[in-house]
């Protein structure tokens, strides 16, 4: 048991250090884990602090004490015209395999899994690049526009027949989805690692023994869910963690940034 811990902990160290350095392409890494991850929860997503900033789902990663549960969070950018690929596991060989997610000019393969607030298992709908500006879908994003200037808004269509809460690609009960054209091509190009605050943002997680799958039994608490962040000064590239999320009222997607209905009460899905 403790030879499996030590291999455990070579390999997240591993990903940790690679993490922080450019990479052509995308990164995976092995750990030796026969137990599928959680399902993912259901969250409300906290207001976009400020313009530039784009949404960096929550997910569930491993560490010696198992699995755990890394809150989503708005990220600034590391340069504009980038967009932010998800991370997933993968079912490979016997074992469940993570697939470091990336920043990239397009959008890549995250094995189909609905992160929910415009990340519906294939590209991104939550919004886009024009003229050096980032423009936010108000359907599927929590934007106050009286922060945030560059919005839009654009129903985003789901199968409801595919749309499940399953956190990982292939092996019994994974999701089925395979790279399209598109997607091949967006993994063949440049990319760029989690940005610094990504990175101490997992770590923080990681010490948070309420985000023990183990602890929470695959139901983080809510206020650990989703964390807001407060936006950088002018010219600062690096915002800091803050606060647990909390609605503003000001923004029209729902829980997992599915649009909610008029009809339904604020913050709640019908």
């Amino acid at each position: 048991m403790r030879a499996a811990m030590s291999f455990l902990s070579i390999a997240v160290s591993y990903l940790v250090l690679f993490a922080v350095s450019p990479c052509p392409a995308e990164v995976s890494v092995a750990v030796s884990i026969q137990v599928a991850p959680p399902a993912l929860p259901v969250y409300d997503q906290p207001e976009c602090p400020a313009a530039g900033y784009l949404w960096v789902p929550g997910y569930w990663a491993y560490g010696d004490d198992g699995y755990y549960w890394v809150p989503g969070i708005w990220v600034l950018a590391p340069r504009q015209g980038l967009l932010w690929t998800p991370g997933y596991w993968g079912w490979s060989d016997g074992i469940y395999v993570w697939h470091e997610g990336y920043w990239g000019r397009h959008v890549g393969f995250y094995g189909g899994v609905c992160y929910g607030f415009g990340y519906t298992g294939v590209g991104y709908a939550g919004g886009y690049w024009h003229e050096g500006v980032f423009r936010y879908n108000r359907s599927v994003t929590n934007v106050n526009v009286s922060v945030v200037h560059t919005t839009y808004t654009k129903v985003v269509v789901t199968n409801t027949a595919t749309v499940n809460r399953v956190s990982f690609n292939g092996g019994a009960g994974g999701i089925p989805a395979r790279p399209t054209a598109v997607e091949l091509v967006a993994a063949r190009d440049h990319h760029v690692v989690p940005v610094p605050m990504q990175i101490q943002h997992q770590r923080e997680a990681v010490t948070n023994r309420a985000l023990l799958a183990s602890e929470n039994h695959g139901q983080p608490p809510a206020g650990a869910l989703a964390k807001r962040a407060t936006a950088a000064p002018a010219g600062d590239d690096k915002a800091q963690s803050a606060s647990p999320s909390k609605q503003s009222g000001k923004a029209h997607a729902g829980k997992n940034g599915h649009p909610k209905s008029k009809h339904a009460p604020h913050g709640r899905e019908m």
